[in-house]
């Protein structure tokens, strides 16, 4: 092969490369906000837990799908465990978990009229609710 050719096929692997880094940590940087990272402005906050000054774990509600997001707050960029999760009563529970730099979820479930159980890590330290916003 030769070298120009092999140059191009090495551009080529280095572009594929970066274009599939940039989908996997796309996510936790595209929302510019709890709502935003849920869907939009058909979600509004219904309940919160703070971690201090470092991260907040958000419930939201758009009249029919639940959404739990846990937005870093204190060391956003910084890479840290963060999790996002929520359960619909009766349904197994859904999970986002991982060394994030922004936030964890969204994490989402559909439940009008079911009580939800929702909650969140920073680092070390996790909340979850009791069962609860059952209307």
């Amino acid at each position: 092969m030769s070298n120009v050719k092999r140059g191009v096929t090495l551009s080529l692997a280095l572009a594929a490369t970066l274009a599939t880094s940039a989908t996997l940590s796309g996510p936790a940087m595209a929302a510019s906000s709890p709502i935003e990272a849920c869907g939009g402005g058909s979600y509004h906050v219904i309940d919160s837990h703070a971690f201090g000054s470092s991260a907040v774990t958000y419930l939201l509600y758009n009249g029919s799908t639940n959404c739990v997001v846990t937005w870093k707050t204190g060391a956003a960029g910084n890479t840290t465990y963060v999790r996002a999760v929520l359960w619909a009563y009766g349904s197994p529970g859904v999970v986002d978990a991982d060394n994030y730099r922004y936030y964890a979820g969204p994490v989402k479930a559909k439940a009008p009229g079911t009580c939800v159980k929702w909650g969140g890590t920073y680092g070390s330290t996790w909340w979850e609710s009791d069962w609860e916003h059952c209307d």
